[in-house]
């Protein structure tokens, strides 16, 4: 089953890259995308349902020029899956560049992603999942 949810995460993603937009297909109706674990977000913690995630990446990816984001590894950890992820791009508002890699971890329940809590050290999202580096 765990194997599944891997495949399962990383078909969203793929369907992102390709329709350059959130996708709920993947998700469950009660989804919820949890900013709360990425350490020091100032914004709101939490998006709840499909349109919640969707109105957060919609939000995120306009602040960006030449915006783009790679799956560098996934890691299976039963129903939960930790995706280490490298965004690129350029600040619209600073002109500043941005590299840098953070880690998703996705619940798969019943063949839906059920949360995303995101994590900016992946090596947290890998030990709270109760894996070891």
């Amino acid at each position: 089953m765990s194997a599944t949810n891997v495949e399962i995460v990383r078909d969203g993603y793929e369907a992102f890259r390709a329709r350059g937009e959130f996708v709920e297909d993947f998700v469950a109706p009660d989804f919820v995308w949890d900013m709360s674990t990425f350490r020091g977000w100032p914004e709101q913690q939490v998006y709840e349902g499909p349109e919640g995630a969707r109105s957060f990446l919609t939000d995120w990816a306009d602040a960006w020029e030449d915006w783009e984001l790679e799956v560098e590894a996934l890691h299976d950890a039963g129903e939960r899956v930790v995706a280490v992820v490298r965004q690129r791009g350029r600040s619209k508002s600073t002109g500043l560049p941005v590299d840098m890699c953070f880690a998703q971890v996705w619940t798969v329940r019943d063949g839906k992603e059920t949360r995303m809590e995101m994590y900016a050290d992946p090596a947290e999202a890998i030990e709270a999942v109760g894996l070891s580096q």
